[in-house]
């Protein structure tokens, strides 16, 4: 039996090992809205949502327990007429992404119908590896004096 890990990739950001996502699988899968995730640079990254028709306060972000919560809700509007077809989803959504330790969210704009969410791993100098440097021993300029025998009489 294969497993295709593929699909848990897709909502981490800042992770590098399946070992850490493997606890906080998402309870149920599904595809809306679209989105991207892209590295940037070696410590930055932006989630890109597809978020058409809705507007800046309509969407809410909030970080807790290094999760990023992107909800969107759509105010009721009166119909302005009758649609033959609709295609464009125009529904509440919750989408979730675990973020790596040390993710931080720098900001988000929403542009020409994408949300793009801008995040960057600020490591602090504590957590940080450094180097520790070895010292060796230094021989103490010691002096041996020889013992002082008793004189004969």
């Amino acid at each position: 039996m294969t497993y295709d890990f593929a699909p848990l990739f897709r909502t981490a950001v800042g992770f590098d090992r399946l070992a850490r996502l493997v606890d906080t699988l998402p309870q149920e899968v599904t595809s809306y809205p679209p989105y991207n995730i892209e590295k940037l640079g070696e410590d930055s990254y932006r989630v890109s949502l597809a978020v058409a028709g809705f507007a800046p306060e309509d969407i809410e972000l909030t970080v807790k327990d290094n999760a990023l919560l992107v909800a969107g809700r759509v105010a009721e509007e009166a119909a302005k007429g009758e649609f033959l077809h609709r295609g464009i989803a125009a529904r509440a959504f919750q989408r979730r992404f675990v973020l790596a330790e040390h993710m931080v969210v720098e900001g988000a704009e929403l542009v020409n119908g994408l949300l793009n969410v801008s995040l960057r791993r600020v490591v602090p100098e504590s957590a940080k590896p450094r180097r520790i440097e070895i010292s060796t021993a230094k021989a103490a300029n010691q002096t041996i004096e020889a013992p002082q025998l008793p004189h004969a009489a």
